[in-house]
């Protein structure tokens, strides 16, 4: 028997395995395809499954030249101990001892075992493996070729079913990876926002497939004249920062639709983060309320976030906002206070999270504050959209070859008039 060309045959079923839906029907096709094989003298072959008990083989499949076994049928353990020996040994050679099977023509076979092995005990107590599958065939001559032939097929197989089952996973985690990266998305406005005499354009780029940074532009009912401004970021990782993050965008909607004090929508968000999100170290919030009036007057709430850069085109200088109130969900029923500032003609006003100044190079360097501050300055006479790219882009070649990142998030508001 060539051996090679028996598994240059079953490789040509391992092609077929996603085509099949459960593991089931790609052993009954690989059984065919064995059964048909020419170069082996295989009459026909049956497909046992390991029972949820683990007590007995039930009838999955029959193929071949022999009389048909009646529908699930069964072969208790304590009454046929060698398939303990298929447990053990992989593969074995053995006359048929089950009555039933005997008077159906079957006297000489091979089996193998294919799939998951189990651990199981004895009516002694005794320790013993059982396969998931069991793969038997009629021969016409029973001997030392057709075992390793047997061996190949386990083998061959059993392979087929652990690809299988990392490749289903995986195809189960890329689709929910996927579902997640859509609602993420979804709570992430338009990168590009024109409010009366403002310019805004914010960027997000996840570390991980998801991440726990935010944006938002928030609206106010029937109110056109008032804009929410939001920047999060959420101190976990992937998944459950995400979570956290759209968690806390939806609370900050609800809140501007219902036109709540902003002191208030933080106390009640922190108080939800807390509740919801016992287990998570915190999130920071950065929230402001730009009005479309001359003075160019804005509301803010810091709670715990990145101090905002704004540049002051009057006078060139710079102007940072810190924290008016603690990060969200460590503790319960906090305080968060108010603060204002103007935006005048050209003035810029840049918010960001940490994966911004804390981006490290290869020396473990941090970005920092002053780069962003120098390169906010390079790009005073540029649009929101290019000042944005070109943050992130500075971030990025200094942070090249670091081995630390984190989720990236840029917002810039420009006073263009």
């Amino acid at each position: 028997m060539d051996q090679r060309k028996l598994y240059k045959t079953l490789e040509n079923a391992y092609k077929h395995f996603p085509d099949f839906k459960s593991d089931k029907q790609l052993l009954i096709y690989v059984l065919k395809e064995v059964i048909n094989y020419e170069n082996i003298e295989i009459t026909g072959g049956r497909l046992w499954e390991l029972n949820d008990a683990k007590s007995a083989y039930v009838m999955a499949e029959q193929l071949g030249e022999v009389d048909k076994i009646r529908k699930g049928y069964t072969l208790k353990l304590i009454e046929y101990p060698i398939f303990y020996e298929v447990g053990k040994n992989r593969s074995v050679l053995a006359r048929e001892t089950d009555g039933y099977l005997s008077n159906l023509g079957i006297h000489l076979y091979s089996a193998t075992g294919i799939g998951d092995r189990y651990k199981v005990k004895d009516s002694n107590g005794n320790d013993h493996f059982l396969y998931q599958w069991i793969m038997a065939f009629n021969s016409r001559e029973i001997n030392i070729s057709l075992m390793n032939t047997m061996n190949i097929i386990s083998a061959s197989v059993g392979s087929m079913l652990r690809t299988r089952g990392i490749e289903t996973k995986a195809r189960a985690i890329e689709r929910d990876l996927e579902k997640a990266r859509e609602i993420q998305k979804s709570i992430l406005p338009e990168h590009e926002y024109n409010f009366g005499n403002y310019e805004i354009f914010g960027i997000s780029i996840p570390e991980r497939i998801v991440g726990g940074d935010f944006f938002d532009y928030l609206h106010f009912g029937t109110d056109t004249d008032k804009l929410g401004v939001a920047i999060g970021d959420a101190a976990s990782k992937g998944f459950s920062a995400a979570a956290q993050a759209l968690y806390v965008s939806g609370a900050l909607k609800m809140g501007s639709e219902n036109e709540l004090k902003m002191t208030s929508v933080m106390k009640k968000i922190n108080n939800l983060v807390h509740r919801v999100f016992p287990d998570e170290r915190f999130l920071t919030l950065f929230y402001m309320e730009l009005f479309n009036d001359s003075k160019g007057l804005c509301l803010y709430v810091n709670a715990g976030h990145n101090a905002p850069i704004h540049y002051i085109d009057k006078t060139k200088k710079m102007e940072i906002y810190e924290a008016t109130g603690p990060v969200l969900g460590p503790a319960p029923e906090q305080e968060y206070n108010t603060d204002s500032f103007y935006l005048n003609k050209n003035d810029i006003l840049v918010l960001y999270t940490d994966g911004i100044v804390e981006a490290a190079n290869n020396k473990f360097e941090f970005y920092g504050e002053d780069r962003l501050k120098n390169i906010i300055l390079k790009s005073k006479g540029f649009s929101a959209k290019e000042i944005s790219a070109n943050i992130i882009e500075d971030v990025q070649k200094f942070a090249n070859r670091g081995k630390y990142s984190d989720d990236k998030t840029v917002v810039v508001v420009k006073r263009i008039k």
